[in-house]
């Protein structure tokens, strides 16, 4: 039960594409762990990038200019301490894929801003949403 409590020193967040919620979780991290925790995001499948991300993670100070969706099987990497997923079939696929790792998975179900309609301002706020949700989970989950 104690190791739950350490921070990990490395996670990997999934949702469905890696275009919205897992990059957004990624540089939210990066911005208040620097250095501090080793961070990578992917998707079940590789979507595209999406401006609005950009935008509302340009408005935390979190530059993603550099991210490029991609799926796990891109990962050059292993061997997280955690892993946090974001949609149920990024759950389904990192619980399959770790059955037989010693790996903790969490689920923080977390909505997807891109099925938001209206305005620009509207479809914003709900990318906001989503980012002051998933900043508020890491802020708990990693202090």
């Amino acid at each position: 039960m104690a190791d739950l409590m350490l921070r990990p020193t490395s996670i990997l967040f999934i949702c469905r594409m890696n275009a919205v919620r897992s990059p957004m979780a990624e540089g939210i991290t990066n911005l208040l762990f620097p250095r501090q925790i080793y961070t990578r995001s992917c998707g079940v499948f590789a979507g595209e990038r999406d401006p609005f991300v950009d935008a509302v993670m340009d408005e935390l100070g979190a530059d993603l200019s550099d991210h490029h969706p991609k799926t796990f099987d891109d990962l050059a990497e292993d061997g997280f301490d955690l892993i946090v997923t974001l949609a149920p079939e990024a759950h389904h696929m990192a619980l399959e894929l770790t059955r037989t790792d010693h790996v903790e998975v969490e689920y923080w179900p977390t909505i997807d801003p891109t099925v938001a309609t209206g305005s620009r301002s509207q479809i914003m706020d709900a990318y906001r949403a989503v980012r002051d949700t998933l900043k508020r989970k890491i802020e708990q989950r990693l202090q």
